[in-house]
């Protein structure tokens, strides 16, 4: 599974607002070539002409510099100000909720303990998502009004939430359906359907069941 792993927030802003673009997965073994050879291989890799971005934050900023007019974030400073705050929480933080709830598009499973320390970047996470839609959401579906950076870099973290059945309130809830609902949403989900690489290890239901057995 490669396009249906890739760290980039998906779906990005370019994807959301219209402005153009194309995805490609790269499958490569041993040294990384070609556009991924600055990036030593990691992934995602924005190619605009001749610039290679490899850091997804630094992608997001640039797609809405260059395409989106500064659109990416919100307008008000204070606003803009927590909502970098928290993509920057969302890009380094959470290692317990990635390692024990693993991206993967095409798998359904039932609720069950994982580790104390993953429910906890679990609730977090939703404590951050009712914070930002309290103080700046407007009473509209996203973190703050429009769709924002912020919400691209949490699209991850609503799919690995329905992959697992993960339990929320109705607020984290709504804002779950609301990302899944986007059309960019679906191409992402479609193209992890179409992958003809696998990766057993974040395929098979036995063995997330085996990495986190029921307490």
């Amino acid at each position: 599974m490669v396009a249906s792993r890739l760290a980039v927030p998906a779906p990005a802003p370019t994807a959301v607002q219209g402005a153009p673009h194309r995805a490609r997965s790269p499958v490569y073994r041993g040294q990384a070539q070609g556009a991924f050879a600055l990036s030593s291989g990691r992934v995602p890799v924005l190619i605009d002409g001749n610039l290679r971005v490899w850091d997804s934050l630094a992608i997001c900023e640039y797609v809405s510099e260059r395409y989106l007019g500064g659109r990416g974030w919100p307008s008000d400073p204070q606003a803009r100000a927590v909502a970098r705050a928290v993509c920057a929480q969302m890009h380094a933080d959470f290692t317990c909720l990635r390692r024990h709830l693993p991206m993967n598009l095409r798998g359904e499973f039932s609720w069950r303990h994982v580790s104390h320390a993953a429910e906890a970047d679990i609730a977090q996470i939703i404590a951050l998502w009712h914070a930002c839609h309290t103080a700046y959401g407007q009473g509209k579906p996203w973190l703050f009004g429009h769709f924002t950076i912020a919400d691209a870099f949490f699209a991850p973290v609503a799919a690995r939430f329905l992959t697992y059945s993960v339990p929320l309130p109705p607020e984290a809830a709504r804002y779950v359906d609301a990302l899944r609902s986007l059309p960019a949403m679906d191409a992402w989900y479609a193209a992890a359907r179409n992958e003809r690489w696998r990766l057993p290890q974040y395929e098979a239901l036995e063995t997330w069941l085996a990495a986190c057995p029921a307490k």
